[in-house]
């Protein structure tokens, strides 16, 4: 397996490929996704039921997910992605409103946008925090005007300054779309992610803390919104094959508004109940695993550990260090020396604006986008995920002080 990344110096464009042992070589591997004994089974059920797609288990999990949560409705949709797009369309902005997006994002956040008919006004982010702040938010409404929306992501599980955000765009609560993918457990002060603002798109995808595979909710206090959401996930189409299909339930079907095929399966649904009541656990775990990465990585030198500055419960969903001038390698060089230690790791993530078709397609800043740009050569993701044990933690730690304290510099920066 090989990772290949890019880089710029001016015009050209040079690339770089770093070889990765098999993901079976990986003594610690960077995710293991936990899927318990009880959503195995819960599987099984569900396959032997002749009803596999929504149905009553999507019900259920929707509903012990929103009082998880404290929201009063939860949609349970094909994906994180899928909600924001759902949620944004939801919202009836006006086509090609602006919406503000922390340039340091997953992709899909900004596909999302730009299928709900929507454009993305990329927003810089804070070394400290690599989350947007209202001095960067107010420099991009400077820039182009007030927006339609603002999408706020509770980077890597610290809890995002949602209502400085909005006040920084102009915008009130309900024009404000929190992207939760990494905030399954994360509180802002002493209330959960969930019930914030208009609306809150979590993901269920493999590494996430609460995984499935592939799935995602939207959750809401609005009637209307989710009454919208439930709709559009299928088509549009005014009830689902589940309603349709039971007894004394009627055929027609009314499509009054444009959807797309984005509903959640009883299986996946099943897996998903299954997985909540190991959550707890999970997350005291994460927390724990985090507490010991910073505890003994605190005297590396060059290594800046993750904090989160404002009040609240960090989920850790991931544990993200920068690799600081002052460490003896850069960045992309760390990676290929875990790798040969069989370390696994990642990057979260690519600016948007460094990839080919987001930078066409988004708005800019004029003055750029520099704590992203200062940010992304330093971020580094290590392996976190419940199964990880307290011997591996110390393994990840001993070898980047030992790299640490190996040979200066190369020259030239990764």
């Amino acid at each position: 397996m090989s990772i290949t990344t890019t880089r710029r110096n001016g015009a050209p464009r040079s690339v770089t490929t770093v070889r990765l042992p098999p993901a079976d070589d990986l003594s610690v591997p960077y995710v293991r996704t936990e899927i318990c004994p009880e959503a195995r089974e819960a599987a099984r059920v569900v396959l032997e039921s002749g009803w596999v797609t929504s149905g009553p288990q999507t019900q259920a999990f929707e509903g012990e997910f929103a009082e998880l949560v404290g929201a009063r409705h939860a949609v349970a949709v094909s994906s994180g992605t899928a909600a924001i797009e759902l949620a944004l369309r939801a919202m009836r902005l006006p086509p090609g409103g602006l919406v503000l997006v922390p340039d340091l994002t997953f992709c899909g956040a900004a596909q999302a946008v730009l299928h709900a008919g929507l454009r993305p006004l990329l927003v810089d982010v804070e070394p400290a925090t690599g989350m947007p702040s209202a001095s960067t938010v107010t420099r991009a409404v400077r820039a182009f005007g007030r927006p339609e929306a603002l999408m706020a992501l509770h980077y890597a599980g610290a809890p995002a300054p949602l209502r400085e955000l909005g006040e920084a765009a102009g915008l009130p609560p309900h024009r404000v779309v929190e992207d939760a993918a990494h905030a399954v457990g994360t509180f802002l002060g002493g209330r959960p992610v969930g019930a914030l603002t208009r609306a809150a798109c979590f993901s269920f995808a493999a590494a996430a803390n609460l995984p499935i595979g592939e799935g995602g909710m939207i959750t809401t206090e609005d009637d209307d919104l989710a009454a919208a959401c439930r709709r559009a996930r299928l088509h549009g189409m005014s009830t689902d094959d589940w309603r349709r299909h039971q007894p004394g339930g009627a055929w027609q079907y009314a499509v009054e508004e444009p959807g797309l095929k984005a509903n959640l399966t009883d299986l996946h649904a099943a897996i998903g109940r299954a997985q909540l009541r190991h959550l707890p656990g999970w997350q005291r775990r994460r927390a724990g695993l985090a507490a010991r990465y910073t505890a003994r990585l605190r005297t590396v030198p060059g290594l800046v550990l993750p904090d989160s500055p404002l009040p609240g419960l960090h989920s850790w969903q991931l544990y993200v260090v920068r690799v600081g001038p002052g460490y003896p390698l850069r960045r992309n060089q760390l990676v290929a020396r875990l790798a040969e230690q069989g370390i696994g790791s990642a990057v979260h993530f690519i600016p948007l604006h460094r990839l080919g078709y987001l930078r066409r397609a988004a708005l800019r800043p004029p003055q750029g986008l520099p704590g992203a740009d200062a940010l992304f050569p330093e971020l580094l993701s290590l392996p976190l995920h419940p199964s990880l044990t307290e011997a591996q933690v110390d393994r990840v730690c001993e070898t980047l002080a030992q790299l640490a304290d190996g040979p200066g510099r190369p020259p030239g920066r990764a």
